[in-house]
């Protein structure tokens, strides 16, 4: 390795030299803020006279004495690229500029000394050699396409055009007196003596912005020879990069995916942080033989992963529909158990009916679990191991079965307590995207013309009893009634509706809603050809018994949704170790021991595991007992007879926490901090027979 000081117009001034970014490194993304910062430092560098340099950071790159056909030296830039090709875009800007003021010496000092190689050939004259999705947006700018127009969207084409507004004849003088003062550490690796992904390796840790994603396909590409990765890049991680995203967003999802990957194949859920850690324990890189059997297997499954994150890819209606439910629902933590059932169908191991009946299942499991709050930590395990219990003889049924027989708080909630949980759930102030998802399921269940409700501003949510309710209300129902609806029953399912005339109906009452007619345009529910407010017409008042009964007759439709399956299990009945927020009520029982980061803790009671966990917490990241409510929570103090804690237990030499707390206070606080600190499968417990 070695290292020196070096100014960027020199580097950039390099005869007969290319500039390549290889196709592991990420995409060119900076942003116009960083865009102007940079900018802003050239300027006011160029303007102070005092100031003979401007240091910006380092360059990395990989000297390997390669050349090109027509003899160029090759420079791999492994770290740097942003702003070596920002840099770039300013030059180009300034050579923009030139070309407009009729400045000719101007324009070939610029040109023919910091953006081509002016001998080599027309296809290796860019000195930046970027990834092949920025390589003809830079030659587009560059005015090297013969007048073809550039197709797409680029942040290499949105950054210049920034640069080209920014840079003027009032500042372009002192701009070019600014970049000859910007000064790196131009480090140059020799990959016989250095090791160039160690040395990535090193630069991420120390703030280098990159995802899991990005670390990964470095590590996978950055070994190989460049014939290799550009096969590799071209045949599987393009198009890993391009299925494993939300389009709509216009967001890569490739760590997410290669998360729920590895989750598939290891039967442990990494850590978001820890997904290149896990997938370099698992594929320790070899021979490109053993690479390719890995990319094949991602390669065909990220085709499931995008339409279960796009489900308009999905071409046959029936599943499409099932997929965007799906999708509302956020059950990303079934994808790895999804992935595989789709490539079944796809591959017609199952055919499209059972495919369908399982992507229905999933949304009954999860959604019967929201509607009685359990806990959604538990899914992450469940889903983890589902397709191992696949009887591909008995496909569906195995499903059913593993799920049914789940028990305490990984259950399947029944029809009796999901009906109970329903007429008493606050449905209104939940997210807007499953209360969405509710009232538009029950009202299409088994209707040919369906209403959607999701961006359609013409149907609203409306509270049949109001939020604010017109005087006349009380009158009619009596200030006890009246009290006893808005505390209880209001956001309920039984008092909720569809309307396209929310704003019309308001906060009259009862009846005046149902007959509404202004100006003929039939605004009240005796109007309506909705299923939701079917029952409505023939109402003639609203109490606190109509609202049971409307809701009785909702939660049976809820029911025939969102169904249980109708087979014959029996309940598994040892679980022996189980993740902390999986357990039951640890109320007056004892642990046979606990696992904490993979360590077994040899605890009993209640009581020492909660200060054994926060002592570890402590000791790992106490300065997130500081800036999070944690640390009040759990009393945390140096002086204990001074704040009055009770029970105060050491946590270290300096300080105390609070222990008079009884076993399900204890495991709430343990909960909250492992959801703080993003530790939640961390935790497992056993308890004692």
């Amino acid at each position: 390795m070695k290292a020196n000081e070096t100014k960027v117009d020199k580097f950039l001034a390099t005869n007969e030299t290319t500039f390549a970014i290889p196709v592991y490194q990420r995409n060119y993304d900076w942003t116009l803020f960083q865009c102007k910062q940079l900018l802003h430092d050239i300027v006011e560098t160029g303007k102070n006279d005092k100031t003979n340099a401007h240091f910006i950071g380092s360059i990395v790159y990989v000297h390997d004495d390669v050349y090109t056909a027509s003899g160029l030296t090759e420079l791999t830039i492994i770290d740097g690229q942003q702003r070596l090709t920002t840099i770039t875009l300013i030059y180009i800007a300034l050579y923009r500029l030139a070309k407009e003021l009729d400045n000719q010496m101007l324009v070939n000092r610029i040109h023919k000394t910091y953006l081509i190689n002016e001998f080599a050939p027309e296809a290796e004259k860019l000195k930046l050699k970027p990834t092949e999705n920025n390589k003809d947006a830079l030659r587009y700018i560059l005015n090297l396409t013969d007048g073809e127009e550039f197709k797409g969207y680029s942040k290499i084409i949105e950054n210049f055009d920034y640069f080209r507004s920014a840079i003027n004849t009032e500042n372009f003088e002192t701009i070019q007196r600014g970049l000859s003062k910007l000064i790196f550490v131009d480090i140059a690796l020799d990959r016989q003596r250095d090791n160039p992904q160690r040395i990535f390796e090193s630069l991420n840790s120390t703030g280098l912005e990159l995802s899991q994603a990005d670390l990964i396909r470095n590590y996978i590409l950055m070994g190989l020879s460049r014939t290799n990765q550009d096969k590799i890049y071209k045949s599987y991680w393009e198009v890993i990069e391009r299925n494993a995203k939300d389009e709509i967003l216009n967001k890569t999802r490739v760590s997410e995916f290669i998360r729920d990957y590895l989750t598939l194949k290891n039967k442990e859920i990494p850590n978001k942080g820890d997904v290149y850690t896990k997938f370099k324990e698992k594929y320790p890189t070899s021979t490109i033989d053993k690479l390719e059997i890995v990319l094949s297997e991602l390669k065909s499954l990220v085709k499931y992963y995008n339409k279960l994150t796009n489900p308009k890819n999905e071409v046959d209606t029936e599943i499409k529909t099932q997929l965007e439910y799906i999708n509302r629902l956020e059950i990303n933590v079934a994808f790895p158990f999804l992935m595989k059932v789709y490539e079944d169908y796809s591959n017609s191991i199952i055919d499209k009916t059972t495919f369908i009946s399982i992507l229905s299942l999933v949304q009954s499991f999860t959604f019967r679990r929201f509607i009685l709050g359990l806990p959604t930590n538990a899914l992450n395990k469940i889903f983890m191991n589902l397709y191992d219990k696949v009887e591909p003889d008995n496909y569906l049924f195995s499903v059913q079965k593993s799920l049914l027989q789940r028990s305490g708080i990984q259950r399947f909630p029944r029809d009796t307590e999901t009906i109970n949980a329903l007429k008493e759930k606050d449905v209104y102030n939940i997210k807007p995207k499953n209360r969405t998802y509710l009232l538009q399921r029950l009202e299409n269940h088994q209707n040919n013309e369906l209403v959607i409700i999701e961006g359609n501003s013409d149907i609203t949510i409306e509270h049949i009893f109001p939020q604010n309710p017109d005087a006349k209300w009380k009158i009619e129902l009596g200030t006890d009634e009246y009290n006893l609806i808005k505390e209880n029953y209001l956001n309920t399912i039984g008092n909720l509706t569809l309307s396209g005339n929310n704003g019309k109906l308001g906060n009259k009452p009862f009846l005046e809603k149902r007959e509404m007619n202004v100006d003929g345009k039939e605004q009240g529910y005796i109007f309506s050809r909705l299923w939701l407010n079917r029952d409505l017409k023939e109402k003639s008042k609203w109490d606190k018994e109509e609202i049971e009964n409307r809701a009785n007759q909702i939660t049976q439709r809820f029911i025939k949704i969102w169904e249980i399956p109708d087979i014959q299990v029996e309940l598994e009945t040892s679980i022996d170790e189980i993740n902390i927020f999986d357990a039951e009520d640890p109320k007056f029982k004892k642990l046979d021991y606990a696992i904490f980061f993979n360590q077994k803790l040899e605890v009993t009671q209640v009581a020492k595991l909660y200060i054994e966990v926060f002592k570890q917490l402590f000791d790992l990241q106490p300065e997130t007992f500081f800036t999070s409510e944690i640390g009040k929570k759990i009393s945390l103090t140096k002086t204990p007879k001074k704040d009055e804690v009770r029970q105060a237990v050491q946590l270290n030499e300096t300080y105390f926490i609070e222990a008079n707390i009884d076993n399900v206070g204890k495991f709430d606080r343990i909960k909250q901090a492992l959801t703080i600190f993003g530790f939640e499968d961390e935790l497992l417990i056993k308890y004692a027979d």
